[in-house]
């Protein structure tokens, strides 16, 4: 294992490993020991007792987080005619059909969102290999595969964050930034986190809220008490 810097132990230290902090203290905890120049990232960590392996236990989808994350993706649209122009309007980033799905495979990445129109899927389908392994395909499950182009971008932009379980049943979510307001911090993490009571597969069994932690890009993370979470 790394050693750790002597920034991130000093950190650590005014976090009580064995404590589960109410969302509020938890909140300013992560804030006071982000030790980064830059405006680090806050991200949410929950580990779900689901079974990922069994198809009526995956939990993808995607919640726009009323405060946004602190940073504008870049949304590519592939959309042809009147929703390509929809699009545009709607403020994609980037517009079009075949010359991007070329530009991606001579490996041009300058985006952060796919969203596409279901007649354009059979093409975009091709890339799979390439954007699979990202993250990047879009899906009707998150709201990416879609004929409202202008909802999709919109929401994009306002802030809307992708969930997946993965192999070991957890999911990872940024909630905003270390600048941000706590009580901006605190909504954004009840939005997901309702968002992952009401998304519990019915055949999950035994405890569903394992583990729920908060952490700054580089700090340490501050675990989270289930019971002062939500609205």
């Amino acid at each position: 294992m790394a050693k750790k810097g002597k920034k991130y132990v000093e950190a650590a230290k005014l976090v009580d490993r064995t404590k589960a902090y109410p969302i509020g203290e938890a909140v300013e905890l992560v804030k006071q020991t982000s030790f980064t120049k830059f405006d680090a990232s806050v991200e949410v960590a929950f580990r779900l007792g689901v079974d990922p392996k069994k198809a009526d236990q995956q939990i993808r989808g995607a919640v726009v987080l009323p405060n946004g994350t602190g940073k504008t993706q870049r949304v590519l649209v592939f959309a042809k005619g009147e929703k390509a122009k929809e699009a545009e309007a709607a403020g994609a980033d980037y517009v079009g059909d075949s010359e991007y799905i070329n530009k991606i495979t001579q490996g041009w990445f300058e985006f952060d969102v796919i969203v596409a129109t279901p007649d354009m899927m059979g093409e975009v389908g091709k890339l799979g290999r390439t954007l699979g392994p990202k993250g990047l395909m879009p899906n009707p499950k998150t709201g990416t595969v879609t004929f409202d182009v202008t909802k999709a971008v919109n929401e994009i932009k306002a802030g809307k964050v992708e969930y997946r379980v993965d192999k070991a049943g957890n999911i990872h979510v940024p909630i905003g930034k270390v600048s941000f307001e706590n009580e901006k911090l605190v909504e954004n993490f009840n939005t997901i986190f309702d968002t992952m009571l009401k998304v519990k597969p019915a055949a999950a069994k035994g405890t569903y809220m394992k583990n729920v932690a908060v952490t700054s890009t580089m700090g340490p993370s501050v675990k989270i008490d289930p019971a002062t979470a939500g609205k």
